[in-house]
């Protein structure tokens, strides 16, 4: 948590990058030393064959922006192809995911509310047709993310 106001370049080299394989790159536009208290903000640039995260639901709501580029959402077991300036809202325990089969990146703006709820990673026969889904039903970021490469620092993606 920060009690100051600060500026961050998302293009720049003070911003902070992480990429997983198979889920692109995100600049974590928080704190390097903590989290905001009430909402996590996040830009996420989604490669061409990559996914977001898993397909997922938390307890908290969730807004996402396609700053550039297109993908397709699966919401609740409903595919929605987004292009540049769509908006997608997702309520509090609406699951989601977003997967990039486009031949250029995606990049989205994903804002969630911070209220300490828990996060649920069904199983979806949809999401697992778009390698992004888990074959067993996980509770934790841990176990539904066990065996796959960790979130690594890097540099700012071209934006």
């Amino acid at each position: 948590m920060t009690d100051t106001w600060f500026v961050v370049n998302a293009g720049e080299a003070d911003a902070r990058w992480v990429e997983r394989a198979g889920f692109g790159k995100r600049c974590l536009l928080e704190p390097e030393d903590g989290r905001f208290e009430q909402v996590g903000i996040h830009l996420s640039v989604i490669e061409p064959g990559d996914r977001s995260t898993l397909y997922h639901a938390e307890e908290a709501q969730e807004d996402f922006l396609v700053l550039r580029g297109s993908c397709t959402a699966i919401v609740d077991e409903h595919e929605r192809d987004l292009k540049q300036w769509d908006f997608v809202h997702c309520p509090a325990g609406t699951r989601h995911v977003f997967v990039n089969e486009g031949s250029e990146p995606c990049v989205l703006l994903m804002v969630g509310a911070r209220t300490g709820g828990g996060i649920h990673y069904p199983v979806s026969e949809i999401a697992l047709r778009h390698r992004a889904g888990v074959e067993t039903a996980a509770h934790s970021p841990h176990d539904a993310y066990a065996g796959l490469d960790p979130w690594r620092p890097t540099s700012p993606a071209p934006l």
